[in-house]
């Protein structure tokens, strides 16, 4: 389907707003799936809190560590927080 069609189908004049619409519509259904999935590994840094993302990453599906509550050399999920942590970090950030 073109836009044009689209456009006169919802009854929108304004070609720049229906572009803006597809758009968002197709970045939400980007985020709703899970059909390109793409695995990042870090290395962990001592003292270094913070790690750079790719800029094309939609969503975090998922973060696992090696020996996470275990000691048999098995990636865990790390569980994602709710809340503010109870004590403050070493750099009160």
């Amino acid at each position: 389907m073109k836009v044009k069609e689209l456009m006169e189908r919802i009854g929108i004049t304004d070609t720049g707003r229906t572009v803006a619409y597809v758009k968002d519509g197709l970045e939400e259904i980007n985020m709703l799936t899970e059909v390109h999935t793409k695995v990042e590994t870090f290395d962990l840094t001592k003292d270094q809190r913070f790690y750079t993302l790719p800029n094309e990453m939609v969503k975090m599906i998922d973060i696992r560590a090696k020996n996470h509550l275990n000691s048999k050399d098995e990636y865990k999920s790390i569980p994602r927080m709710i809340r503010q942590p109870r004590t403050k970090d070493g750099n009160d950030s």
